[in-house]
């Protein structure tokens, strides 16, 4: 009886959740405590001071990338996964992924 609730996934959850919550508790606890002063929250890049608002990143452009990326690799894990499928399915699929990237090229270039 007790051996068919040790090994229930309900259980077995539940430990894992109190197990994590422990451990994060007891590093928070013994982490150091460091105080934030002005040069700790300050910008730094290789000694120089930089103004906040200099570097910043274009998030939307970005966006852009991270589409593209997984554009693309999508289409290699279906290719790699359907390479011993005959048919056509994997040729109407990278139809349809170049497709998508000719929609997006003028976003990146409009940006």
């Amino acid at each position: 009886m007790y051996a068919d609730l040790l090994v229930s996934l309900p259980f077995i959850f539940i430990l894992s959740i109190i197990v994590g919550l422990i451990i994060y508790l007891v590093g928070r606890i013994v982490a150091a405590k460091g105080e934030k002063t002005a040069g700790k929250v300050a910008p730094y890049a290789c000694g120089e001071d930089l103004p906040p608002r200099e570097f910043q990143v274009d998030v939307e452009e970005f966006l852009i990338y991270a589409v593209y990326f997984l554009i693309f690799d999508i289409l290699a894990f279906t290719l790699a996964t359907s390479l011993s499928t005959p048919g056509y399915l994997p040729i109407v699929y990278t139809l349809i992924v170049l497709m998508a990237v000719v929609i997006l090229m003028p976003l990146r270039r409009r940006g």
